[in-house]
């Protein structure tokens, strides 16, 4: 991991490097008919995005994280296609750390030798991530375990690490939004960020998620092994299963099928009971069973939403099932997807934008993810130009996670073919939500 003053004279060079080319290109875009000025921006993007990954992926640790943040959450807020496609080659994985950093880590944090703490500790990573590394392991008990170490220098590097990507992005308004949505959309990133540097509180959200699942046979949460854990070193049930690519390519359709209905309605019931999301929906984040039970795994990023708003964000919803415009567009307004009444432009895009995320959700049987009919990605690709030119609407700092999370829940969905009756699952937790709401509202008005 480079030193907190190299990563700073790194970015603070590759900022410098990034704000003077758009310059440059400003000035001679003023000697430039419109095609050439374009074409000349585009060049610009690209070259730049290019230079942003390359710097990124050479710093690792929360750089890396937040270039892939922006880049998941890219689509809504006008980054142009060179810098989406640039940021999208970013991965989260890094070189191993050497085992003897590892060890030296764990026997500081858990106050003891190695070979005492466990029975077996493997020397060979299972993965290594821009944040932390995994190992294997078993307790003395005989448990097996997986144990999360934080990398050493990390936890002070997001804030300087944002601040300089925020710089570079808004240089020449890359993000084609307003200042004051790009700000809540950093800050939004920076707080999750931060709290996945704290081991401690992903063991919190590994038991919150456990204790709301122990009833759903299909779905396990790892249990924490609070002994071996710490805010840098998280130890916790080894869950069996396999990787998403090798389940599709070796479970029956019936299995395919219970894992995927299984995932989405776990999700939405996070969005709408648990009021809190696992929103890291990387593949690498789910285990499948073969007869199709799911493991989740990583808690770090989690995002809670409060009763207010979720449930004004699932009466959207209900709305667009009930094609019922007004309603809908007052649930906006409140969730503040929607700044005023009476913009007719933006009205329509929000109104097309909810029929196209709510295809799935329609009254009135069963659909499959994924299949030929599936086209709800390129309907709101589709939009995005409408949706960023509309200064009527906003990004609300809640929806970058659960928009995130949403997504990734769905490529997974597209890749088993999930097949179910989604609009009566969304319609049962959604309307729970908004009778909570109620409940809550009636305790408050007599206190």
């Amino acid at each position: 991991m480079a030193s907190k003053f190299s990563r700073m004279a790194q970015l603070g060079a590759l900022t410098t490097r990034v704000s003077s080319s758009y310059l440059g290109n400003k000035v001679a875009g003023m000697f430039q008919g419109e095609d050439a000025r374009k074409a000349s921006l585009d060049r610009t993007h690209e070259e730049n995005a290019t230079r942003i990954v390359a710097n990124l992926g050479s710093l690792k640790g929360a750089a890396m994280k937040v270039g892939q943040a922006i880049a998941q959450v890219a689509d809504g807020y006008g980054l142009p296609e060179e810098a989406r496609a640039a940021l999208g080659k970013l991965h989260d994985k890094a070189e191993p750390v050497p085992f003897e950093t590892v060890k030296r880590r764990i026997e500081a944090e858990l106050s003891g030798d190695l070979d005492t703490l466990f029975a077996r500790f493997d020397r060979e990573p299972l993965g290594t991530a821009s944040l932390g590394q995994a190992h294997a392991a078993r307790l003395p008990d005989g448990t097996e375990v997986v144990v999360k170490v934080l990398h050493e220098g990390i936890d002070g590097s997001v804030h300087s690490d944002l601040s300089a990507l925020r710089a570079m992005l808004t240089a020449g308004r890359v993000l084609r939004r307003p200042k004051e949505e790009v700000d809540a959309i950093f800050q939004e990133i920076e707080e999750r960020l931060e709290e996945e540097l704290d081991y401690r509180r992903e063991a919190a959200n590994l038991t919150l998620f456990r204790n709301f699942f122990k009833t759903e046979p299909n779905v396990t949460i790892p249990l924490v092994h609070e002994g071996w854990s710490t805010g840098r070193v998280l130890t916790m049930e080894r869950l069996a299963g396999v990787p998403l690519p090798v389940f599709v390519a070796n479970s029956t359709p019936a299995a395919r099928q219970l894992a995927g209905v299984t995932l989405g309605r776990a999700f939405l019931r996070m969005q709408y009971e648990l009021r809190a999301i696992h929103a890291d929906p990387h593949p690498g984040n789910y285990l499948f069973t073969p007869d199709g039970r799911v493991g989740i795994l990583d808690f770090g990023c989690v995002r809670r939403l409060e009763l207010e708003w979720i449930a004004d964000y699932g009466e959207c919803g209900l709305a667009a099932q009930d094609d019922d415009r007004e309603r809908l567009m007052g649930a906006a307004v409140r969730i503040r997807a929607l700044t005023r009444r009476g913009d007719t432009a933006a009205e329509s895009v929000l109104w097309d934008l909810c029929q196209a995320m709510g295809t799935p959700f329609r009254r009135g049987g069963p659909y499959t993810m994924g299949s030929d009919s599936d086209d709800i990605q390129d309907r709101i690709t589709a939009l995005v130009p409408r949706l960023i030119g509309s200064s009527a609407l906003r990004s609300p700092h809640e929806l970058v996670f659960l928009h995130r999370g949403l997504g990734g829940v769905y490529q997974i969905l597209k890749q088993l073919k999930a097949r179910a009756d989604w609009g009566g699952i969304f319609e049962d937790v959604a309307l729970r939500c908004l009778a909570d709401r109620d409940r809550a509202r009636a305790a408050l008005h007599h206190m």
